[in-house]
C-alpha cells in the first residue's frame, strides 16, 4: 500500500478497514468450533475440555493482539522503512529487496494466473462440484476405513513385567524365573534399571507372583522407534514366554493412569446363562486358543488367579457337640490359629499398637498342625481337632469374580504390530460371537472408554459444524452465506485423513480434536474470500466479478497464513520423547487438513460462493466469468 502513495499510518488504517470484519469472523468461528467439545462427559470430555479452554482462550487473545497491537507495530514499521536515507537506502536496495522484489513480481504473475484459472472453475461449475461431490464421497470412504482407537500408546519412560508361577509353586521357583528375566534386561542398553516385587502383581498374591518395575534411560538418551518402551514391550514378550516357571509377560502403563494397569484391551467374558464355572473356562479357554492364532492379537492373557490348591477341613458337627464343644469355639480356634484375630491395643512411646493373635510359624505349616489344635469344652477339657475333624486337598480359585452381576473372568492382550485398538477390539467380539449360546462379554477401563468415544465423534462434527454455521448465519445475516464456507470442510477431512492414513495413525481422540480445528481452520480460509467478494457485491459489482475480485487480494494473506499454520505443526509432527505419540496424532491430522483445505480450498471456494449466490441465494445480476479485469 505504501507503494500507492500512502504514508505508513494510512496505509496501516486502510489494511485495517478490510481485514478487521475477517479477523473478528474468524476469531468467533475458531472460539465457537471448540465451545462444544468443552460439554462432553467422561475421560473423553476431559481430554476435550482441555483442548477446547485452552485453544479458546488463546484464539482470543490472538484476535485482541491483532487489533490492537499488531496495527500499531506494523504502522511503527512501515515508518522506519519509509524514513531510511544515506546508507540505510542503499542497503534497503542491496540482496534483500531485489529478493522482495523478485518474489513479488513471481506472487503478481501466479496471483493472475490463479485468477484465470479460478474464471474458468467459474465458467463450468457443475463440472467441478461433480469432482466435489467425487471427493466427498472419497473422504466418507477414507474416513471409514479409518482403524479406531482411544488414545495412542505413550513411550512413558518404564514398563511392567509381571511373573504368574503356577498356582502353589514355592518362592524358589518364582526365584527361578526372576533370574531369566533379570539376564534379559541386563542385555537391554535402553534399560536403566529393575526393581522386583515379591509376593505381589497386578493380578494376585501370593508366593507365586512377582512383578518388576523396568525403568528405561532418558529419551535423549535412546532415540529411535527401536530403543522405545513399545518395542522393549515387544522383545521382551518374545523372549520372556520361553521362561518355563512361570508366565512372563510385559506391559506398557496406560496412557491415562486411573484407567488400568496396561495400555491395549481389558476384555470382560461373562456367564449370562448361569452354565456354571466349568463352562465358563472352557469358554474362555476357546476365546484364548482363538486369539492366539489371530495375525490381528498379540499378547492375549488371562487375568487373575488360576485355581490352587486349597485344604478343606472337615468337621464334624455331631460329634463336636457329643464331646461338649461350641461350633464357634471350634470356628474361632481354627481362624485365630491359622489367620488372626485383633485382641486390643496398646500405647508405646506415645503410639497406638495393635495386638493380634495367632499360631506361631512352625505350628501352621501343614495340614497335620490342624488336628494338633486344641479346644476347649464345656467340661473345661481340651479336645484336640483330630477327634472329630477330618482334612482333604482340593482345588478352588482365590476369588470369585463378577462383572455387572454375572461370572466373569478377564481377558487382557494388545493389537498386533501395524494394527490398532479398534481393529483388535472388533476381532475379540468376532471371536467372542463364536463362542456357546449363554456367553456374553463386556468392555472395561480404557477399552470401555475407546467404545464411549467411537460413537462421540459423529455428534461431536455434527454438533460444532451446527454451532460454526448458526454463528455465521447471524453474522452475514444471512442462511445461504455460511453454506458456502462450511463447504470446504470435507476437503480439509479429506487431508486429514489422508495424512492419518499414511502415517499408519488410527482414528483415536487426539485426531479428533484435529479434525475439530480442521472445520474452523478451513472455515476461516472461507471466510477470506466470502467477506471481501460480499463487499464488492454490496459495491454494485456482480457477483462473478466480486468473486474474481476477491480471490485475487486474497490468496496471499490465505497462502501465507496457511503457511505459517502448517509450519507450525511440524515440531508436532515430527516429535519424539514422552508425550510424543499424542502430538504426532494431534499435529499429523491438522496438518493435513490444513494443506488439502488450502491447495483444494481456492479454487473451490469460489465456486462454492458462486454456486450458493446464484442457487440459493437467487443473485441472478452476473457477467460471464470469462470477462476478467486484466
Amino acid at each position: 500500500m505504501e507503494q500507492e502513495g500512502l504514508s505508513p499510518y494510512d496505509a496501516t488504517v486502510k489494511a485495517m478497514t478490510q481485514i478487521t470484519s475477517p479477523i473478528i469472523g474468524i476469531t468467533l468461528v475458531l472460539v465457537a468450533v471448540f465451545v462444544p467439545m468443552a460439554f462432553f462427559p467422561g475421560s473423553t470430555g476431559g481430554i476435550y475440555r482441555q483442548f477446547s479452554l485452552t485453544l479458546a482462550i488463546s484464539i482470543a487473545f490472538s484476535a485482541l493482539f491483532a487489533l490492537t497491537l499488531t496495527p500499531a507495530l506494523c504502522a511503527t514499521l512501515l515508518k522506519s522503512a519509509h524514513g531510511k536515507v544515506g546508507s540505510d537506502a542503499r542497503a534497503a536496495d542491496g540482496p534483500i529487496r531485489r529478493f522482495y522484489a523478485r518474489f513479488n513480481s513471481w506472487f503478481e504473475r501466479t496471483t493472475r494466473n490463479y485468477q484465470r484459472r479460478v474464471g474458468s472453475i467459474l465458467h463450468r461449475p457443475l463440472r467441478f462440484l461433480a469432482v466435489f461431490a467425487l471427493l466427498g464421497a472419497l473422504t466418507l470412504l477414507l474416513f471409514m476405513r479409518l482403524p479406531g482407537s482411544f488414545v495412542p500408546a505413550e513411550d512413558q519412560g518404564s514398563v511392567i513385567t509381571v511373573v504368574q508361577a503356577p498356582p502353589g509353586a514355592t518362592l524358589e521357583r518364582t526365584n527361578e524365573a526372576i533370574e531369566e528375566i533379570k539376564k534379559f534386561y541386563a542385555t537391554q542398553p535402553q534399560v536403566r534399571s529393575v526393581t522386583f516385587v515379591r509376593g505381589f502383581s497386578f493380578f494376585g498374591q501370593g508366593q507365586a507372583n512377582a512383578m518388576a518395575f523396568v525403568a528405561l534411560k532418558h529419551w535423549n538418551e535412546r532415540s529411535g522407534d527401536d530403543n522405545s518402551a513399545l518395542a522393549l514391550v515387544g522383545r521382551a514378550n518374545a523372549a520372556l514366554s520361553q521362561v518355563r516357571q512361570a508366565m512372563v509377560f510385559t506391559i506398557n502403563p496406560p496412557s491415562i493412569p486411573s484407567l488400568g494397569v496396561a495400555s491395549g484391551f481389558t476384555f470382560k467374558l461373562q456367564d449370562r446363562a448361569g452354565r456354571g464355572a466349568d463352562a465358563l473356562l472352557a469358554a474362555r479357554n476357546q476365546m484364548l486358543g482363538a486369539a492366539s492364532r489371530s495375525p490381528m492379537l498379540t499378547a492375549v492373557r488371562p487375568e487373575g488367579q488360576a485355581d490352587s490348591p486349597q485344604v478343606r477341613v472337615n468337621i464334624d458337627r455331631i460329634k463336636a457337640r457329643a464331646l461338649g464343644l461350641s461350633i464357634n469355639d471350634v470356628n474361632a480356634t481354627l481362624a485365630i490359629s491359622f489367620a488372626s484375630a485383633y485382641a486390643n491395643d496398646f500405647s508405646r512411646e506415645g503410639r497406638i499398637l495393635r495386638v493380634l493373635l495367632q499360631a506361631d510359624a512352625p505350628y501352621r505349616m501343614t495340614p497335620e498342625d490342624i488336628l494338633e489344635l486344641r479346644v476347649r469344652s464345656a467340661t473345661g477339657e481340651m479336645v484336640p481337632f483330630g477327634a472329630f475333624t477330618t482334612f482333604e486337598w482340593t482345588a478352588g480359585k482365590p476369588q470369585l469374580e463378577r462383572y455387572n452381576g454375572y461370572p466373569a473372568m478377564t481377558i487382557s492382550g494388545s493389537p498386533a504390530p501395524g494394527r490398532s485398538t479398534g481393529e483388535a477390539m472388533a476381532e475379540m467380539e468376532r471371536l467372542a460371537n463364536e463362542l456357546p449360546e449363554g456367553f456374553g462379554y463386556e468392555w472395561t477401563g480404557v477399552s470401555f472408554e475407546e467404545k464411549q468415544a467411537a460413537g462421540q465423534v459423529g455428534s461431536l462434527l455434527a454438533l460444532s459444524l451446527v454451532v460454526v454455521f448458526l454463528l455465521l448465519a447471524a453474522l452475514y445475516e444471512s442462511w445461504s452465506v455460511p453454506i458456502a464456507v462450511l463447504l470446504i470442510v470435507p476437503l480439509g477431512v479429506l487431508g486429514s485423513v489422508l495424512f492419518t492414513l499414511v502415517r499408519d495413525l488410527p482414528a483415536d481422540v487426539y485426531f479428533n480434536v484435529g479434525l475439530i480445528a480442521i472445520i474452523g481452520l478451513s472455515a476461516k480460509n472461507a471466510i477470506l474470500i466470502v467477506e471481501f467478494a460480499l463487499e464488492e457485491e454490496a459495491h454494485g459489482k456482480d457477483v462473478v466479478t466480486a468473486t474474481l475480485n476477491a480471490v485475487k487480494l486474497r490468496l496471499r494473506p490465505i497462502i501465507m497464513t496457511s503457511l505459517a499454520f502448517i509450519l507450525g505443526m511440524v515440531p508436532l509432527v515430527i516429535s519424539t520423547g514422552a508425550g510424543a505419540a499424542s502430538r504426532i496424532a494431534v499435529g499429523t491430522g491438522v496438518m493435513g487438513g490444513m494443506i488439502a483445505a488450502t491447495l483444494l480450498g481456492v479454487f473451490f471456494i469460489p465456486l462454492f460462493y458462486l454456486s450458493v449466490r446464484r442457487w440459493i441465494a437467487r443473485t441472478r445480476r452476473t457477467r460471464p466469468p470469462d470477462a476478467i479485469d486484466a
